[in-house]
């Protein structure tokens, strides 16, 4: 989805090559031309009417908002930085009286529209929670956990944890995220138990949000007729919808499990063909992605189109160092795929610029980079703390525009999950090539987590993330495992849409039945019409809320997430036009 309105604002000439290489704006700077939200306007320089009125101790600013891919961008939209969650909660009622929106932005490191919209309306407020609201206090003991205000960032958070000797099993691959965006879209990592191994108490194979203990949140309170803070517990069916609330609701603090930090391994292997990794299950071999899956439990497939070796990575367990692995003391261990080298800057601007047919000469180059850089870095082999080896992009990474689905089924169709998928995807792809189009210029990225199991936050009675993209099917116990389907490609590709409409009814239709079901990954792109992402009306009103409501019991699934949800907003503050029509 691009923003035409901002462009007369953009740079006509576009970034240059040292632009591109230094990272400061990516490769979606492209397409989106160079601009980023720096500038700050004080309220009494503005040309536009300040937000009316706002309570004692609030000053608001103007500041353009971008989105990680640039598709979402906003000139100038009003700002403030709540230092308290009283805070949130005067402007809570503020905005009632006034008839304004507030968003709560964290790092803005998202693709859905769920902050914000490209021209959004005027009587809309950013809250930025990065500023204040990022406390963070570990709790010690057996069970241990940490509470944390929703504006800090999951580096902070995890170093906060490593410095107790706390950790958790998986985690978004960026550590500029704020915790809360991390919760309210289910965020998660790669992990689900190697052959034979147990659950260490305090962690999960699930997503972030099934750690949550307790939370608190601004909520309508009827008797007073006033927003207020309220605080709900794991065992509380009230929470349901909170868990994984995509923005329709302000959570300020929460509470989440912790268990003992651990010793991770990370080994890079780019001497695996495609064709053996991603082999059908009755010819998949010992180098098969479940294969790698099976041993170490902990496995990120990264493979670039029109080339013939992924990018594998897989974490294993190791308490003691192994002889010849890479001690890392700190995260971000790749340099090489922090930004993009002077030939693919120069491939991938003559791409943008109509030469769609270099671009399996530019995944080539991509998927060079990533052989010479493991080498010339020494990281095909690291060993760290947890945080160390499970972070590694960084704000610098090349900008792209990324669909997501969770497959949901049991673990023993990890191997026919991932085969299907890529026999289509590069089908697709050499067809499309065949008319001299390349619509994917971006690698498709393949993790694998278990599922939310509310048991896992040691709380008795705990409910289930109602919206939750990997929550569990009573009526199919046996799905065990979620496949992360991503592919990428730089925003504005010619032919990007349609492809990416025709893979998603693809999967729609092929992981299905008795076999899985896919669930959108609330984050990505999703809803394809064609022309846009998040714009297929049948996706929104029937398709997606259907995947809340098989198989789950009346009183937790999608509708009555939607009428808790309203409860706690009646007025939707806390909402914008695509939560409107998304949560009707």
């Amino acid at each position: 989805m691009t923003d035409q309105t901002s462009a007369a604002s953009d740079s006509a000439a576009g970034p240059g090559r040292r632009t591109i290489l230094g990272g400061l704006v990516g490769a979606a700077a492209l397409t989106a031309l160079q601009w980023t939200p720096a500038f700050r306007v004080e309220a009494a320089d503005a040309a536009v009417p300040a937000p009316p009125g706002l309570p004692s101790g609030i000053t608001a600013y103007l500041q353009g908002y971008r989105n990680w891919s640039g598709e979402t961008r906003v000139d100038d939209v009003w700002t403030c930085a709540p230092a308290t969650p009283g805070d949130v909660v005067a402007l809570a009622n503020w905005a009632r009286a006034q008839g304004w929106k507030l968003r709560a932005k964290g790092f803005s490191h998202n693709w859905s529209p769920l902050t914000i919209q490209p021209g959004a309306p005027t009587n809309v407020l950013l809250l930025d929670t990065t500023q204040h609201l990022k406390s963070v206090t570990v709790n010690a003991g057996n069970p241990a956990s940490v509470t944390a205000q929703t504006g800090v960032s999951m580096i902070a958070l995890l170093q906060a944890l490593e410095n107790s000797g706390y950790g958790v099993t998986a985690t978004p691959a960026p550590g500029d995220l704020s915790l809360g965006g991390v919760l309210a879209i289910d965020g998660h990592g790669t992990a689900v138990p190697k052959t034979g191994e147990t659950l260490t108490p305090g962690h999960t194979f699930g997503t972030l949000s099934n750690l949550i203990v307790s939370l608190t949140a601004v909520v309508w309170d009827s008797a007073t007729s006033q927003y207020k803070l309220r605080t709900f517990q794991r065992n509380d069916p009230a929470i349901a919808p909170l868990l994984v609330n995509l923005g329709r609701g302000f959570v300020t603090e929460v509470t989440l499990r912790v268990g003992a930090n651990k010793r991770l391994r990370c080994q890079s292997w780019i001497n695996i063909s495609a064709t053996d990794m991603f082999a059908p299950p009755a010819s998949a071999g010992s180098n098969s992605f479940a294969s790698h899956v099976n041993r170490t439990g902990r496995v990120e497939a990264i493979w670039f189109p029109f080339t013939d070796n992924p990018w594998l990575k897989v974490w294993s367990v190791a308490p003691g160092k192994p002889l010849f692995a890479k001690q890392v003391d700190a995260p971000y261990n790749y340099p090489f795929s922090d930004f993009l080298s002077e030939e693919a800057a120069d491939l991938l601007g003559r791409i943008t610029s109509g030469s769609g047919d270099l671009t399996p000469t530019f995944c080539r180059t991509q998927s060079g980079v990533v052989s010479a850089g493991l080498i010339a870095t020494t990281s095909w082999d690291l060993w760290g703390w947890s945080k160390n080896t499970m972070l590694y992009v960084k704000p610098t990474t090349m900008r792209v525009h990324a669909n997501g689905y969770a497959v949901l089924t049991k673990r023993a169709n990890i191997q026919k999950v991932v085969s299907e998928f890529y026999t289509y995807y590069k089908s697709a792809l050499d067809a499309y090539a065949g008319q001299g189009r390349y619509p994917m210029n971006g690698p498709l990225e393949i993790r694998v987590t278990g599922l939310d199991s509310p048991a896992d936050a040691q709380v008795s009675g705990a409910v289930h993330p109602t919206l939750s993209a990997v929550r569990t099917r009573a009526d199919h116990p046996e799905w065990d495992v979620a496949v992360w389907l991503d592919v990428l490609t730089v925003p504005g590709t010619p032919h990007s849409q349609r492809f990416y409409r025709e893979t998603e009814q693809w999967v729609f239709a092929n992981y299905s039945g008795a076999y899985a079901q896919v669930r959108p990954e609330w984050s990505k792109g999703w809803g394809y019409s064609g022309t846009a992402a998040w714009a297929d009306a049948t996706m929104l009103s029937t398709t997606v809320p259907n995947q809340y409501r098989t198989g789950q019991s009346a009183g937790n699934n999608w509708d009555s997430a939607v009428a808790q949800l309203n409860q706690y907003d009646p007025h939707k503050v806390f909402s914008n036009a695509f939560l409107n029509s998304l949560l009707d």
